[in-house]
């Protein structure tokens, strides 16, 4: 095996791990996947539904039943955008912020494999994958 395709297939394994956890970290909390990465991606800033969908890389009407299912759990509300008021913003409720930091918080997972490098070696892993990334860092 070549060390590209061994680096990919090392990459692939990786995401699989991260998503797995991540998918176990919102199954503990009633949500899917995608639901707990609306969640912690509006603790960042409200957003317009159309916003996410692209993020998402999805149809809006999948950001629309997303949203409307976190609606329902009382997680986020809908509120018109201050720039334009025929746009409505997603937002974290109370309740939302509380369970976006408890997901930011359980997701350490992902960092723990990145404990075995040290920290010039997490450096260069940082710097290499913004190099492969085509981002400075």
């Amino acid at each position: 095996m070549s060390v590209t395709r061994e680096v990919v297939a090392l990459m692939a394994e990786v995401a699989a791990r991260y998503n797995e956890g991540y998918e176990q970290a919102a199954a503990d909390r009633q949500l899917t996947a995608l639901q707990a990465k609306a969640l912690v991606l509006l603790a960042r800033e409200p957003l317009p539904m159309r916003r996410m969908a692209e993020l998402f890389q999805c149809d809006p009407s999948n950001v629309t039943g997303i949203v409307d299912r976190l609606e329902r759990r009382g997680l986020v509300s809908r509120e018109p955008s201050a720039a334009d008021r025929r746009v409505k913003n997603v937002t974290l409720t109370e309740e939302g912020e509380g369970v976006a930091e408890e997901l930011k918080g359980v997701l350490g997972f992902a960092g723990a494999p990145l404990a075995a490098l040290s920290e010039a070696e997490r450096i260069q892993l940082r710097d290499l994958l913004l190099r492969m990334l085509g981002r400075q860092a």
